[in-house]
């Protein structure tokens, strides 16, 4: 049934006669409040104490109440619904599933129309009459997708306008009058432009096209988003993830869903997306949270480049497959099983065969160790039947926990603990040659073996490469449980083993892979999507490729783009629909007067509205933070909510991926390069800088320019080159 607007006849409701169009929706919206609110005390009511008599499943069901309640929250500044969708083709639009009652009434002209208000989440009346469609919906996909050549049945796409959670302006598309001329919608530009301040909000009332495509992309496909800064496409996985748990939300409840990201700053940045769309049961953790969780290591400590490049590399991963089999040995002496007086005697040939089969068969050590004494078994029981007794399977379970058989498992395929045994890998030069032998270098061992060994597990200095080579060689042993949905931003920066570790968490499941080539800054970034896709574990998916950015302004992203051919020559050139006059400014100034004219800058951008972010080499970040200090300017840490007594971020350039900013003034570029250990790193990590503006870059130097943006201007108006 479509969402109609209030009854004019309810109680306390004014006489819809007399109102305009948007005092109707205000109405319509104060009513939709209303509706949620009666939804969320009709959930905190009611009562288990006489559903279940279990005190377990009371526990679980009453959880289950809470995560309700809470997804039921009105926010209060959060637009309950952004847009709304009138039909034509009454009774049956496109995708839903079940077709009104009847029309709404007649309103503005507009003919007669199943409406439907689209929201973050689903609302219904008293008499369970939705009020709010969910944006994912079926019957929702036209508000993205519709348009004057495609109407998809839709006559009137209505967008709404807020102030805070105050509806104040509404705009419309009359799909179905061909003498309407096609126009940009103010309202969605005025959204997207929209100050930044505090963490990544939703962009789900200005998904374009391009991106609901992918946002609903079905669950058992995976999806490799290839995307240019400013193009959204992080905001596209984590709204892909809502999507799947709406539609798919049975299954997903017993899978479980994931979002990686590169560092905690990022993931504090993102973490309210999901749950302003009603989702609170995503975990987000970064690829370091997860191995050292499944693995118990702490990391502490740090790897060189080329050591870090080698850990990395998937030739480890048959390098860690040796050293974990590599105390298997062959039987030299018979299984002799003794029951009551009769000896049962298992040939060495024949054991030896049994462990020949089981390495060939290629599954997983522990698994292969569990089967071996019930092969073993097998092997007496064949043995009794022919001498005339009939064993049965409680008598094969007696056999394989013989002591004799114990005795041989434990010879034949000892345990393996994977801390331990990568310990001794990068300890014992012997056992690491013996194990790379054909695949590593002798100066690529030398390289990642410990100069120091450390005396036990406890001592070692694990490194973040270290934890993933554990993390390797466990699920080697044990196989990793799988997830059902993951989703991975910033994917360019992964080593071939992190790419392994995250795949292992979605073997049975689906992933959503974000990132940009050009934004790779580790030494062994991403090469090719083709190659990362592999390492993952699925080869076949679709690659996707934003180029239109929503985000950066046109002038930054063509100043930034001048780098493209030196870090990555095979990607498009990002586009922009939004053209600032004025929005790059790059001035040079005097060694000496640079941490002064930095602090100026940041002035300035103060006096606009919005989030700022001081973006530098991290080895300028303590110098800047004492010269803000000095000026009397708060500033906070990446990632940190900002508030109105501190709107200014000072991000180390390390830490500036995945972050946006309303204004952002960048630090001496040619520190930004330098801090890195080679030139073509050092400028993908300038790229991905100079692309963290919304609405305003200003570049502040004393040192030359980087090369590639040197061309005897600036590219800007009102620059002080």
């Amino acid at each position: 049934m479509p969402a109609h607007a209030p009854d004019p006849h309810a109680p306390g409701m004014p006489d819809h006669g007399t109102l305009d169009p948007l005092e109707r929706e205000r109405a319509h919206l104060a009513a939709s409040r209303t509706a949620l609110r009666a939804m969320r005390h009709d959930v905190e009511s009611l009562d288990i104490r006489n559903v279940t008599a279990n005190w377990v499943n009371a526990e679980v069901l009453q959880r289950q109440i809470d995560a309700r309640i809470e997804a039921l929250a009105d926010l209060a500044d959060t637009p309950l619904f952004f847009g709304r969708l009138d039909y034509t083709d009454f009774p049956s639009p496109p995708g839903s599933s079940a077709a009104p009652d009847a029309p709404a009434a007649p309103e503005d002209g507009a003919p007669e129309a199943a409406r439907y208000y689209i929201g973050r989440r689903h609302v219904h009346d008293a008499d369970g009459d939705p009020m709010v469609v969910d944006w994912r919906a079926p019957v929702s996909q036209p508000f993205y997708r519709a348009s004057k050549k495609d109407p998809q049945g839709v006559g009137l796409r209505r967008r709404f306008g807020y102030t805070g959670g105050e509806l104040t302006a509404y705009e419309d598309e009359r799909l179905s009058d061909p003498d309407e001329a096609e126009k940009a919608s103010a309202l969605l530009k005025r959204e997207i432009e929209r100050p930044r301040v505090g963490p990544m909000r939703d962009i789900v009332a200005t998904i374009q096209p391009e991106q609901d495509e992918i946002v609903r992309t079905g669950v058992d496909g995976t999806v490799c988003v290839q995307g240019a800064p400013g193009t959204g496409k992080t905001a596209v996985g984590l709204h892909r993830v809502a999507y799947l748990l709406y539609a798919h939300r049975e299954r997903l409840a017993r899978t479980g869903t994931l979002v990686i990201g590169p560092n905690r700053s990022f993931l504090r940045y993102i973490e309210q997306v999901l749950p302003a769309l009603g989702e609170l049961a995503v975990r987000q953790a970064t690829v370091e949270d997860l191995v050292t969780e499944a693995t118990g290591v702490e990391v502490r400590g740090t790897d060189d480049p080329e050591a870090a490049r080698i850990k990395g590399d998937a030739r480890m991963a048959e390098v860690l497959r040796r050293a974990v089999r590599s105390g298997v040995t062959m039987p030299a002496e018979p299984c002799v099983v003794v029951r009551g007086s009769r000896r049962w005697r298992v040939p060495a040939y024949e054991l030896e065969e049994i462990v020949r089969e089981l390495l060939e068969r290629g599954i997983r050590y522990g698994a292969a160790r569990e089967a071996l004494p019930q092969r073993v078994a097998h092997a007496v029981l064949t043995r009794m039947e022919r001498s005339g007794e009939a064993p049965d399977d409680r008598v094969q379970d007696a056999v394989a926990r013989n002591a004799a058989v114990k005795a041989l498992v434990k010879a034949v395929w000892p345990e393996v603990d994977p801390v331990r045994l990568v310990l001794r890998l990068l300890s014992d030069d012997g056992f690491l040659a013996e194990c790379s032998e054909g695949i590593l270098t002798e100066e690529e061992r030398k390289a990642i073996l410990w100069t120091k060994p450390p005396r036990g597990v406890r001592s070692a200095k694990w490194s973040a490469a270290d934890a993933v080579l554990i993390d390797e060689a466990a699920d080697l042993v044990r196989r990793t449980p799988s997830l059902g949905h993951v989703v991975l931003d910033e994917a360019q920066d992964l080593s071939p083993m992190q790419y392994r570790a995250v795949g292992r968490r979605c073997t049975t499941g689906s992933a959503t892979v974000l990132g940009d080539l050009a934004q790779g800054t580790t030494p062994w970034a991403t090469a090719s999507w083709a190659e990362a896709l592999s390492h993952l574990g699925k080869p076949d998916a679709a690659v996707e490729e934003l180029t239109r950015g929503f985000r950066v302004p046109r002038e930054v992203i063509a100043y930034a783009s001048r780098l493209l051919p030196h870090i990555a020559p095979g990607l498009s050139e990002a586009t922009s629909i939004r053209d600032a006059a004025g929005s790059l400014r790059v001035r040079a100034v005097a060694v000496e007067e640079l941490d002064g004219a930095v602090v100026d800058a940041c002035r300035e951008a103060l006096e606009r509205e919005g989030s700022i972010g001081l973006i530098a080499a991290d080895a300028r970040v303590p110098a800047l933070a004492a010269a803000l200090d000095a000026a009397g300017i708060p500033h906070l840490d990446p990632g940190t909510e900002t508030d109105a007594d501190a709107r200014l971020t000072l991000v180390p350039a390390t830490l500036a991926k995945g972050l946006e900013y309303d204004h952002v003034v960048l630090d001496e570029p040619a520190a930004v390069v330098d801090g890195e250990p080679d030139e073509r790193t050092g400028l993908r990590r300038l790229y991905v800088s100079l692309t963290r503006a919304v609405s305003g870059l200003t570049v502040v130097h004393a040192a030359p320019l980087p090369e590639p943006l040197r061309d005897g201007s600036d590219g800007s108006n009102g620059s002080n080159a």
